[in-house]
């Protein structure tokens, strides 16, 4: 659900959208080569693939003048952007005009423009987007990355990179960009061979990303776990190409562990407030020791004996409490790191490629890579033109119980229901996964209410926007496969009476069956109320630390409602909140999940619960304990006792008083591994708080 395309490299779709273009990333010790040759003309038609699926197009198109014309388009259920992108280059293939026209993800009209006067490397550059203008003063080459774009800048920078003699330029509107050629690879389509350049640029956002090049420089194709932008008769190439890919980004990965983590036989905390979530309480002058995977002791300073020779940890003043759950996430690798350094140590992915994620979960959980617990959920959806990004696809009580039993054998712990899932097989899959002990949870299917999917054997409801559409799911008209589940609750959600006996009925309905609500509800902040130009609301504490292009992808996002609706959007969201809390005091259990940027995001999710009335122990022990106790993990993790892992973290502050105090994790224990989030940060470019 997240809500903006930036297609910095083709799409860019995981920044802050529900799809994750998990672009492969720079092997550690790669070294720069030249650019090979090529036996296959550049291409001008791509498709866009989405797990798999046709989505989209993109084309390239040279003018009679030397302008070359861009166009992208694909649809994401209902969803999905139609640019054009005009470019004429200068020397070094750096361009001197841009201009995009059409519009983006959700809908919104994109018109921007770039120019660059006087002679080369010198003179102003000046851009106009809808999120707002700038200007520059040149004293050298530099390369404007768009706000939006048809074209793929990726690629389209790597190629002016690859004509400095560093391989390094200065990025516009901030930032510097530098390339590595990783290496090559001959691949085959039919009679078609190709030998392709594999670069990496760095410097953009959290992780080098690389794309694959022809023999001038040009863009042939992007491959990762979601999504494809492949040439016209090269679809046969994807495997080779996705191999290539896989093996650079798990050889970044791997050479994290040894220079971001360490596990000392013992470690001793010392003199920390400790968190205890079952009686929402801090300990104050406790120690906690460590020692291999699990906590071995827990108890006031003087009466706990620590091992000789651990390290210590001096914790007076901050306080010590359980990891932090993220309970709806899509991973990618990247994601690992910034929820650790944020102090996340277990998360639930809610839709994923199953390659991908359950490759990630390994490689985490035998620490070969960096990144939290990982509990999974396996999204099944029907078939047709809103159908998720998935490859589940089902439309058959057959194709329910194999894909369920699929999951159930890869260690699934449930099982989401999407949004053009059948009504009818409802109650086939929530058979099947009852039969395996998984539990059912989702988007409520169009055709249904959230009621009526309580009901039919729900376990949990995904989005608050969806206990809303409870009340209006029946009406004529309404979709809720399209984005008007989310535009109708943002025009209607306001009016509504939550004192209500409907409403009143229906709470009390989901907390007398424990029906579990998963709000992600900073998602629904920022698309109700970012404007225009606006950092999108959860980012705002935190968007000067992030790299240049990555803080640009958040500016603006939200739904745009029109000018005599802005009111109604903005009081919808706060009636979000007031439901949250209505929930809360009447006893239905709440999980907290994101459903965007990995990290930070969570931070604003539980400050949100406490503006909703939430107290901030509750809302600490709804991200620690009551997560794990959710998904049955609570013998296991969650809380601070001997005997279970070792997963915690040390904050600055008093978060029990200050929830904002989350975000001053000072140190990051993940199954014994201990970590500093400021050296995760500086890795991930980000600047240290």
């Amino acid at each position: 659900m997240r809500s903006r395309l930036r297609p910095t490299s083709l799409p860019a779709l995981a920044l802050t959208l529900l799809l994750a273009l998990a672009l492969s990333t720079l092997p550690a010790g790669a070294e720069d080569a030249p650019a090979p040759a090529a036996t296959a003309p550049s291409p001008h038609h791509w498709t866009v693939l989405i797990q798999g699926h046709e989505a989209g197009e993109m084309t390239r198109k040279e003018a009679a003048d030397g302008e070359e014309v861009w166009t992208f388009t694909f649809n994401d259920r209902g969803r999905g952007p139609e640019l054009t992108t005009t470019i004429r280059y200068g020397a070094g293939a750096i361009p001197v005009s841009v201009t995009t026209t059409g519009h983006d993800y959700l809908k919104a009209p994109v018109e921007e423009t770039f120019t660059r006067d006087g002679a080369p490397g010198s003179g102003t550059a000046r851009w106009s987007t809808t999120d707002g203008d700038g200007s520059a003063s040149l004293t050298g080459p530099a390369y404007y990355l768009s706000a939006d774009s048809a074209a793929p800048e990726l690629a389209l920078l790597a190629r002016a990179l690859l004509q400095t003699e560093d391989h390094t330029l200065p990025v516009l509107p901030g930032g510097t960009a530098r390339l590595q050629v990783l290496g090559t690879r001959t691949v085959n389509a039919g009679e078609n061979a190709a030998t392709l350049s594999h670069v990496a640029v760095s410097g953009l956002g959290f992780t080098p990303e690389t794309v694959w090049l022809d023999a001038g420089g040009g863009f042939f194709a992007v491959i990762s776990g979601w999504v494809a932008l492949v040439p016209d008769g090269w679809m046969d190439a994807v495997p080779s190409l996705r191999e290539a890919d896989d093996q650079s980004e798990k050889a970044y990965f791997a050479a994290l562990p040894g220079k971001l983590a360490r596990r000392p036989k013992a470690l001793a905390v010392t003199g920390a407030a400790v968190f205890d979530p079952a009686q929402k309480v801090r300990h104050t002058g406790w120690t906690v020791v460590v020692e291999g995977h699990k906590i071995t002791a827990a108890g006031p300073d003087g009466e706990v004996a620590i091992p000789e020779g651990a390290e210590r940890i001096d914790a007076a003043g901050k306080t010590l409490l359980p990891g932090l759950w993220d309970m709806h996430v899509h991973l990618s690798p990247a994601d690992g790191l910034l929820d650790l350094a944020s102090g996340v140590t277990t998360v639930r992915d809610m839709a994923n490629d199953v390659d991908l994620v359950t490759g990630l979960r390994k490689a985490w959980d035998e620490g070969s890579a960096l990144g939290p617990r990982v509990v999974l959920a396996g999204i099944l959806d029907g078939p047709g033109k809103y159908a998720g990004p998935t490859k589940a696809l089902v439309d058959t009580p057959e194709e329910v119980r194999a894909w369920v039993d699929r999951y159930a054998s890869l260690g699934y712990e449930q099982i989401k229901i999407y949004s053009s899932v059948d009504p009818k097989l409802v109650p086939v899959i929530v058979q099947a996964a009852k039969a395996h002990g998984l539990r059912v949870s989702g988007h409520i299917p169009q055709g249904l209410s959230a009621s009526e999917a309580v009901d039919l054997g729900y376990d949990e409801i995904q989005h608050v926007n969806f206990l809303f559409l409870n009340f209006w799911a029946h009406e004529e008209g309404l979709d809720t496969r399209t984005p008007a589940r989310f535009t109708t609750v943002a025009e209607r959600a306001a009016g509504m009476d939550l004192q209500s006996p409907e409403v009143q009925g229906f709470i009390h309905k989901l907390a007398e069956k424990k029906i579990v609500i998963d709000p992600t509800v900073a998602v629904f902040e920022s698309m109700f109320t970012t404007r225009p130009g606006e950092i999108q609301t959860a980012y705002r504490p935190v968007a000067d630390r992030l790299p240049p292009q990555v803080r640009r992808s958040l500016i603006g996002g939200g739904l745009e409602p029109p000018p005599d609706q802005v009111a109604t959007y903005a009081a919808s969201y706060r009636k979000m909140l007031d439901l949250i809390a209505a929930c809360y005091h009447a006893g239905v259990p709440i999980v907290a999940g994101t459903d965007a940027m990995a990290g930070f995001t969570l931070d604003r999710e539980l400050e949100l619960y406490v503006e909703a009335g939430i107290p901030a122990p509750e809302v600490l022990r709804i991200a620690t304990l009551g997560a794990a106790r959710v998904v049955g993990l609570a013998d296991e993790v969650g809380s601070i006792e001997p005997g279970k892992l070792a997963d915690l973290i040390l904050v600055d502050g008093d978060p029990t008083t200050n929830i904002s105090d989350i975000r001053n994790v000072d140190v990051v224990v993940k199954d014994g591994m201990v970590m500093d989030p400021a050296a995760l940060d500086r890795t991930l470019g980000v600047t240290p708080r």
